[in-house]
């Protein structure tokens, strides 16, 4: 049986309803538009560097980067750093994530919690907190607990108030409801605040995620050791401009991955809202 959509000229159809060959076309449109860009800016940076511009000191050519990158994988330096690197990151990011979300919901339901904490949060988010950095490594040293610390110290604000401004924007007949079919207040907070505000902690986790990389980049480069950021300012102290070219390719491959994953993920557990649809 025909659809009466079916009998709708294509230009009065409205503008919102779009054919499945449409919307790949799309997709497809803004990830070749994605890649295009990046293949441009590396065809220029390798141009640029071949010019005579610059010396190579200055700027190396991509596919000199490329090949010591390759050669770095080869050898398993590369690994070895990047799985250092991100172990420190995701363990501080992690730790900021339960520990942001859980002050968050605590400073929501008790008085007393927001009384004392908000202050701190009100002052402590806009200052730059790697400024902590020097009291840290007198503090802890120059190893993992230090640099894992900073990244927890910097990350854990982001998530702290995007869970509190979740927290607030919950409709209040949806803690009506749940009040009056008998939930009790840890029914109320895990059942109906917490997924209620989900999408806004997602936002500051996705905030989060990029600042623990850079803080923890930071740290490497300070404190020195493994690591892309501590491999980078070796290569730097030998006056290796391959290197250090090769370390800042490496961490913007790495965030962008990182931030994609974070995106993908979500998606997946927001199915369920508006913005998915």
């Amino acid at each position: 049986m025909a659809r009466i959509e079916d009998h709708i000229a294509p230009a009065a159809r409205p503008a919102g309803i779009s054919r499945p060959s449409t919307r790949r076309l799309d997709a497809a449109f803004r990830s070749g538009a994605g890649i295009f860009s990046i293949l441009m800016l590396l065809i220029a940076w390798e141009l640029f560097a071949r010019s005579g511009k610059v010396t190579m000191f200055m700027l190396p050519p991509f596919t000199v980067v490329a090949k010591y990158i390759a050669a770095d994988a080869t050898s398993g330096v590369l690994w070895i750093n990047l799985a250092v690197t991100l172990y420190r990151a995701m363990v501080g990011f992690f730790i900021a994530a339960v520990g942001g979300i859980t002050l968050a919901t605590l400073m929501s339901r008790f008085r007393l919690m927001r009384w004392f904490f908000d202050p701190i949060i009100s002052v402590g988010f806009p200052m730059p907190k790697i400024a902590f950095l020097p009291v840290i490594i007198l503090w802890l040293g120059v190893y993992d607990v230090s640099k894992i610390c900073i990244v927890v110290f910097d990350s854990i604000f982001p998530v702290v108030t995007a869970t509190l401004a979740g927290i607030a924007a919950v409709e209040k007949e949806l803690l009506w409801s749940a009040r009056n079919m008998g939930a009790n207040e840890r029914e109320l907070t895990w059942q109906v605040v917490l997924p209620a505000a989900s999408p806004q902690i997602l936002t500051g986790l996705q905030v989060a995620l990029p600042i623990a990389l850079i803080v923890e980049i930071i740290a490497e480069m300070v404190m020195g050791g493994y690591g892309l950021g501590g491999a980078m300012m070796s290569a730097s102290r030998f006056a290796n401009s391959p290197g250090v070219f090769a370390g800042l390719v490496e961490i913007a491959i790495v965030g962008f991955v990182l931030i994609k994953v974070m995106a993908m993920l979500r998606h997946r557990l927001l199915v369920w809202h508006e913005e998915t649809a």
